[in-house]
């Protein structure tokens, strides 16, 4: 009986009670049947379940070249200002449709800043996609060829952020490069 009811749940892609059920049958003789309480338990694995698999699916669909969070970054090693970053990782900006822009030499922290400002908005429930500007140049060009311009721009429009890189080399030698984490959203 509990082999089919945990088949039910996962035939419904309910993953979060399926397991929590295996486990309440489990500690079944130690506690009490109390039938709200278990499905008060079965909701409850299933939101977690669910807030997971949505946090790990933002995470790949923003397609960060690296994962970096602020809570790792080496403060003491940059000459970025900690409390100047900091404050932006509650995403706020995102709301008034804000754009930041860093800009410095080569392993100044960048694509580490814009990818661990990216990852504290995709926890906070935005919606992020990150980009390198070449390959959206490349593929902003692939759709003009294709007859199907501004679909790019579109799905742009759809997160709440969207981090594009940009490295270069100048003709001294010295690479520079930039990042904008621009907001999407539309301002109140």
């Amino acid at each position: 009986m509990a082999s089919e009811l945990t088949a039910q749940l996962r035939s419904l892609r309910l993953y979060g009670m399926s397991t929590a059920l295996d486990e309440l049958l489990a500690e079944r003789p130690r506690s009490a049947s109390d039938p709200l309480a278990w499905i008060r338990r079965l909701l409850e694995a299933e939101q977690v379940e669910r807030q997971v698999r949505s946090l790990r699916y933002q995470l790949r669909v923003a397609r960060f070249p690296i994962h970096r969070e602020l809570d790792h970054f080496q403060w003491e090693k940059s000459e970025v200002e900690r409390a100047l970053v900091e404050p932006l990782a509650s995403a706020e900006f995102t709301q008034e449709a804000h754009n930041l822009i860093g800009v410095g030499g080569t392993g100044t922290a960048k694509t580490q800043l814009a990818t661990a400002l990216g990852i504290a908005a995709i926890h906070r429930g935005k919606r992020v996609r990150g980009y390198n500007v070449v390959d959206l140049v490349n593929r902003l060009e692939q759709e003009k060829a294709q007859g199907k311009a501004g679909s790019s721009p579109r799905s742009m429009l759809s997160s709440s952020m969207s981090s594009v890189t940009y490295h270069s080399r100048n003709p001294v030698g010295r690479s520079s490069s930039i990042w904008s984490a621009s907001s999407t959203s539309a301002p109140p």
